[in-house]
């Protein structure tokens, strides 16, 4: 249905149409014409006062030709040529009572015939002095045929004219739309992709503007996104070369005190030492935003693994987790049920993912409040969750929240998603990815 639809759109039936209907309107128009000019043609023309009227001119003229060739009633050659020369008379000739000669047949000897005139008798009779006495002439003219031929070679011309009309002015309509469409792709050549353009119809060039239209959308979200990039780009630069200056300058100072040996004892050696050290591993985490950055604006190459079983996946993760958040002074509770489904994920991303995590409890999560690791399913997808309270506000903790941008991005690039729920001092994390396996007998540790 769909395809019949689009052939009796298509502007190839567009323009049939349009002939056939110039064509019915054309001959509609003539049949109109045709009749009403015929009516008054034929009343005008055939009017018995103007036919006779008529006769008698031709009557006059023919009595003049007559007197002056000096004809006798038995001239049927010269009276013949005289006919052929109007045109548009039929001529009988009566000599008493006989017909003596008729322009329908010239050739023939019919004056000796005796018929008498009344049986012939035509629209108008006179009398005509011939050179060998009186002869009645009876005439018929048609006087009207030539104006009948002048009328239908009008009407035929002016009903040609009115069929080109009709199917240029459906033409024209077309190319109206296809100058307007080249005028828009001008204005968006121009760089205006604000500029919408105009769909008409459901023909094929309805068709390529939609595609346009649709080009054009694309093709300015992408530019905005871009835009949007190349600033986001610019603000974590200056930011990022801001936060970097700060450490490097200390380090210098740092670094010049001991060089000159300007300490006052060897615990205040220790403490420079200890300070350097701090603000290197601030230029590390630094560095390590940026990092992550190049993952938010999605360049990176990721590289898919086989299906594997959830514990084979995160045992092992969790307890270097586990292990690390209790090397910095954390409560962990471990409540997470292994789940017998296979997921597929990015190794690389995976390890990444758990740093911005770990990394980000560190620096911002409560350690006097454990921190819980759970199992998370949902649908389809299973991964973990993890869910700890904030530190109190007074404590000098910086967040820009590029390390979660990072988890959102890569989690999505996996085919997963990234769930963030805070409820105000709580908040929690979960990491879901789709499952490519039906489940296999579950188990527990």
């Amino acid at each position: 249905m769909t395809q019949s639809m689009s052939k009796r759109n298509s502007i190839y039936f567009q323009l049939l149409r349009q002939l056939i209907l110039s064509a019915v309107i054309s001959a509609v128009v003539f049949a109109g014409l045709d009749f009403a000019v015929s009516y008054l043609i034929g009343r005008y023309f055939e009017n018995p006062f103007y036919v006779e009227n008529q006769n008698e001119k031709y009557a006059g003229k023919l009595q003049k030709y007559v007197t002056r060739e000096g004809l006798s009633t038995k001239d049927a050659e010269a009276l013949s040529r005289w006919v052929k020369k109007q045109n548009i008379l039929y001529v009988q000739i009566y000599k008493d009572s006989i017909l003596v000669f008729d322009s329908a047949y010239p050739e023939e000897d019919i004056w000796e015939e005796e018929i008498m005139s009344r049986d012939y008798e035509l629209d108008y009779h006179s009398q005509v002095e011939f050179s060998d006495g009186t002869g009645e002439v009876f005439i018929m003219g048609s006087y009207a045929y030539q104006y009948y031929n002048y009328a239908l070679a009008g009407e035929l011309l002016l009903c040609f004219v009115l069929f080109l009309f009709l199917v240029l002015y459906g033409i024209r309509r077309k190319m109206a739309y296809i100058l307007q469409l080249r005028d828009e792709i001008e204005i968006l050549e121009g760089g205006s992709l604000d500029y919408p353009v105009t769909v008409k119809g459901k023909d094929e060039l309805a068709a390529l503007a939609r595609g346009l239209d649709s080009m054009r959308k694309s093709f300015a979200g992408l530019i905005e996104q871009e835009g949007k990039m190349v600033q986001e780009n610019q603000r974590i630069i200056t930011e990022m070369s801001h936060d970097l200056r700060t450490p490097v300058t200390s380090i210098i100072l740092y670094t010049e005190i001991l060089k000159k040996g300007t300490y006052k004892d060897q615990e205040q050696q220790r403490e420079y030492i200890e300070k350097i050290g701090q603000k290197a591993q601030r230029m590390k985490h630094l560095t390590d935003h940026l990092f992550e950055y190049s993952l938010i604006s999605g360049e990176r190459e990721m590289k898919m693994e086989k299906p594997e079983l959830y514990e084979v996946l995160f045992y092992d993760l969790f307890s270097e987790t586990c292990s690390y958040l209790q090397q910095n002074g954390f409560q962990v509770r471990f409540q997470v049920e292994w789940l017998g489904k296979k997921l597929r994920i990015s190794t690389e991303y995976l390890l990444r993912i758990m740093d911005n995590i770990t990394s980000n409890l560190v620096k911002y999560a409560d350690p006097a409040l454990p921190v819980v690791i759970s199992s998370a399913k949902e649908g389809r997808m299973a991964g973990f969750t993890f869910e700890n309270h904030s530190r109190p506000l007074e404590e000098d903790v910086e967040s820009r929240g590029i390390g979660l941008q990072s988890i959102k991005n890569m989690t999505s690039q996996m085919g997963g998603r990234c769930v963030e729920e805070r409820m105000g001092e709580l908040f929690r994390l979960t990491i879901l990815l789709p499952i490519v396996e039906e489940p296999v007998s579950p188990g527990t540790l």
